[in-house]
């Protein structure tokens, strides 16, 4: 049996749902690591505050319902990710098969301003169909701002909402100060 898993260890949270989701597999010094492998990873994942904010009070069961229909997004994310500009129809129709299970309403609420309430098959299915949903609107929005780590040997992607759209590191703190740390040692190795 794994570990209980208290903190959310991953170096990069914070980002939208769809890429945060994608961000649960990552290496360190330790090797590689899954969060979703298991469900008290799933259990932190789900408390982390990208996937509360956007789950909003909903209540969503931790347990292996929830923890597979979360994989099945995060591998439709995985084929999308990989080819972005000509995605195949295989993993079009894996993150379309995600997204059957639930829907948006639009409603006039009692005081007069839209509201949008999601409905999904049951309630193990909210996690992933919202991931699947964030996707659509990051794609939607500026999908040229999806982007793996410039570290080829990174696993993590973000979303660059730099102003000039020039972000390249998952974080300056780790894979980008790596990388300025080999061109200084490359610049000023002895011959």
């Amino acid at each position: 049996m794994p570990p209980t898993i208290e903190a959310d260890p991953r170096p990069l949270t914070g980002e939208p749902l769809s890429v945060d989701l994608l961000n649960t597999r990552w290496i360190d010094a330790d090797g590689r690591h899954d969060l979703l492998d298991s469900v008290a990873g799933l259990s932190v994942w789900l408390g982390s505050p990208p996937v509360r904010e956007a789950l909003g009070d909903r209540p969503v069961p931790a347990h292996r319902d929830t923890l597979e229909r979360l994989l099945q997004a995060r591998a439709a994310l995985d084929a999308l990710v990989a080819s972005p500009a000509r995605p195949s129809a295989k993993a079009v129709d894996a993150l379309n098969a995600v997204l059957e299970h639930g829907r948006v309403r639009h409603l006039l609420g009692s005081d007069g301003q839209p509201e949008d309430d999601t409905e999904v098959d049951d309630p193990s299915w909210l996690p992933a169909w919202s991931a699947a949903e964030n996707w659509l609107r990051l794609l939607a929005d500026r999908p040229d701002r999806i982007r793996p780590c410039a570290n080829h040997e990174c696993l993590l992607h973000f979303y660059d909402v730099s102003k000039n759209g020039t972000r390249r590191w998952c974080s300056m703190a780790g894979c980008g100060n790596r990388a300025k740390a080999q061109r200084h040692y490359a610049r000023n190795r002895p011959a």
